[in-house]
């Protein structure tokens, strides 16, 4: 099962117009369908920031946008218990009520034995995405990532 980050949601309508990657979307589609695609309701808050293709398509696949159950907020706890992963709750959206779904992402993956494909790369002694799945063994992917290991050729 495939974890999506918003900036992968997003970039995939933005940069891959479904009238014009029309083998794109089918295999994707097909993913959906078959329920190998799921991601958090604070991604789809996250995506609810500013009107497109994306929160048009997050509003038609809600039920993909699951509420974290108790074993993903232990998860989440576990994240911020680790000092230096406190610093991915950016100031700014805590002074100003912003979302933060990178955690709730990873909890997802970790309950449900998937993984995380995300836009953020690995950086050294960063606090995204892959540096917090690195520490918790946690599998993630680019968006490249994730279209060679399904086998895409377009």
């Amino acid at each position: 099962m495939y974890v999506l980050d918003t900036t992968v949601i997003s970039a995939l309508h933005k940069n891959y117009y479904r009238s014009r990657f029309v083998s794109l979307w089918k295999q994707f589609d097909m993913l959906v369908d078959s329920g190998m695609i799921t991601s958090t309701r604070e991604a789809y808050r996250e995506l609810h920031d500013g009107a497109g293709a994306d929160t048009d398509w997050a509003k038609d696949n809600a039920s993909l946008f699951t509420t974290p159950d108790a074993t993903e907020a232990g998860f989440v706890a576990r994240i911020y218990a680790v000092p230096h992963f406190q610093a991915n709750i950016e100031r700014q959206k805590l002074i100003k009520g912003g979302r933060n779904a990178d955690a709730f992402l990873i909890a997802r993956a970790f309950a449900v034995g998937g993984t995380v494909v995300t836009l953020e790369r690995l950086k050294p002694n960063a606090v995204k995405i892959p540096n917090i799945c690195s520490h918790f063994q946690i599998p993630f992917l680019s968006l490249e990532g994730f279209m060679e290991k399904e086998g895409w050729v377009f």
